[in-house]
């Protein structure tokens, strides 16, 4: 087996899409990091476990997994509530979480997320990072909220013009980051595509601040990687009776769960080769996230922007993920003063740029393709997480998807039509009908006119429900006060109230 891997030269593809998605990596892993408001060292500790660790037991060989700026958010607002010390039990029993799905087989289940749910998920929190590293771009703390961060960037960027130069230079090197990314992106050689931007620009201006001597603040690894690691106690361990911070590990799981098997489908997309299974990709995930919970890191997901490097550097197998994971432990442990010299404002630029790239609105064409609703769906998700929440913007989001399955589900035609026989009135309705129907039912009856007799035909009603009845009920009673008077078999319509359909 191990002789066929070097014959059939797969060990060359594997060594090179390992060493691309290192170079991709290395860069987000310290940024993430920093925008959940944890030590760069956290996110590298979860980049290692997500390569090694569940990189040779994902259902998912091409997928690669680590620290996710979709989690940053959920991160950020843990750690300024509740403290680093809840971190640790936090990602540890959402990892338990998903292992325990995972092996009752309902991963399968997270794809039945809406497509728009899921994209206004990643453009919500896309915005929320922008919004977060405008202000570390200038050497500035963010603030807690997305709608905080937007109304305090005036005043931000007014105090970094009228402030030290620290702030202003560290303004410029994070557009300079962002510029270096956008021009590589459109004009980089061929034989060159390979290489990130993301490094290209951290390279550079690391250089330029280390040989300029320009005052910006920079990155803070520790020369131990293993010193950092933060076993949970049990005091913290049993804080976990909190319902705050269970429904926040059930957050957790849920939204990396969803975000990992999307991004599996993705990649699966990309390539011709081992399809994913889902449920060992979710237990596999579980697993990394116990450990990285044990280890006091950053909760992982599988990730789309690594996981594209990888396929698109032509890996071939899983040992490109378990390779990648090998480099960032090696580079963490040999060269943390290498890391220490790049700029924090440069990390920031990278986060800006792919949060930037996260929003894309121009998907709202494509998914108004499935009807207005969707589209509609996907924009009151993303409005949703940026003026409240991830969690509460999330389930916005379904509730919306659920109201207009409701809607589809309860289509009726109901039309008056004038019968043979003076002052009698034909009541059709064809359909499902429901509450979300009664309004145009009540119209409809209220607009019959004094003395007639209405006769209800049911015979293409599907299904009817209890708030429909009463409101034919209450009309029935209140006829006669209108010389009106209701013709309708209710033995009929009752059966359609168990959504038996029964012949005329």
């Amino acid at each position: 087996m191990i002789s066929q891997y070097f014959k059939q030269g797969l060990f060359g593809r594997d060594l090179l899409g390992s060493i691309v998605v290192f170079l991709v990596a290395l860069p987000l892993c310290m940024g993430i990091a920093i925008a959940s408001g944890m030590p760069p060292a956290a996110g590298l500790i979860t980049g290692i476990v997500g390569g090694i660790i569940v990189g040779a037991v994902a259902g998912s060989p091409l997928q690669v997994s680590g620290p996710a700026a979709g989690l940053a958010v959920l991160v950020f607002e843990l750690v300024r509530e509740h403290g680093v010390m809840a971190l640790g039990p936090v990602v540890l029993l959402a990892g338990l979480i998903q292992i325990a799905a995972g092996l009752c087989r309902v991963g399968v289940w997270f794809r039945m997320c809406s497509p728009a749910v899921v994209a206004g998920m990643l453009s919500g929190i896309g915005v929320l990072i922008v919004a977060s590293q405008l202000h570390v771009l200038m050497d500035a703390l963010p603030k807690a909220r997305g709608l905080e961060n937007f109304a305090a960037l005036p005043g931000a960027l007014i105090d970094a013009v009228q402030g030290n130069a620290g702030s202003m230079t560290a303004l410029g090197i994070g557009v300079a980051t962002i510029a270096i990314m956008l021009g590589w992106e459109k004009l980089r050689p061929a034989t060159l595509r390979f290489v990130p931007g993301a490094l290209l620009a951290v390279v550079s201006l690391t250089a330029i601040v280390q040989f300029g001597g320009l005052p910006v603040k920079t990155v803070d690894v520790p020369s131990n990687l293993l010193a950092t690691i933060s076993m949970p106690t049990l005091s913290s361990l049993s804080s976990l009776l909190e319902p705050s911070l269970l429904i926040a590990a059930l957050t957790f799981a849920f939204i990396a769960s969803a975000e990992t098997l999307l991004s599996a489908a993705a990649v699966d997309r990309m390539h011709d080769g081992v399809r994913t299974r889902y449920d060992r990709e979710l237990t596999a995930q579980g697993i990394g996230n116990t450990i990285c919970g044990l280890f006091g890191a950053l909760p992982m997901t599988g990730v789309i922007v690594r996981s594209a490097a990888n396929v698109q550097a032509g890996s071939a197998t899983r040992m490109a993920t378990i390779m990648h994971g090998s480099w960032l432990l090696v580079f963490a442990l040999l060269l943390p003063w290498l890391m220490r010299m790049t700029p924090v404002a440069c990390l920031a630029g990278i986060l800006v740029y792919t949060g930037i790239k996260m929003v894309n609105f121009k998907q709202v064409t494509s998914l108004a393709q499935y009807g207005k609703g969707t589209a509609w769906i996907y924009v009151g998700t993303t409005v949703a997480i940026v003026a409240t929440d991830l969690l509460a913007g999330v389930l916005i989001g379904f509730a919306l998807s659920l109201f207009r399955l409701a809607l589809h589900s309860s289509r009726l035609k109901v039309g008056l039509h004038h019968h043979d026989e003076p002052g009698t009135v034909s009541l059709r309705m064809e359909g499902s009908a429901t509450f979300l129907r009664v309004p145009s039912v009540a119209r409809t009856l209220e607009s019959v006119p004094p003395n007639t007799r209405l006769q209800l035909q049911v015979d293409r009603l599907h299904h009817v429900d209890q708030a429909c009845l009463e409101l034919l009920r209450e009309w029935s009673r209140n006829a006669s006060a209108r010389g009106c008077e209701l013709i309708v078999d209710w033995q009929q319509l009752n059966l359609r109230v168990e959504g038996v359909r029964r012949a005329a």
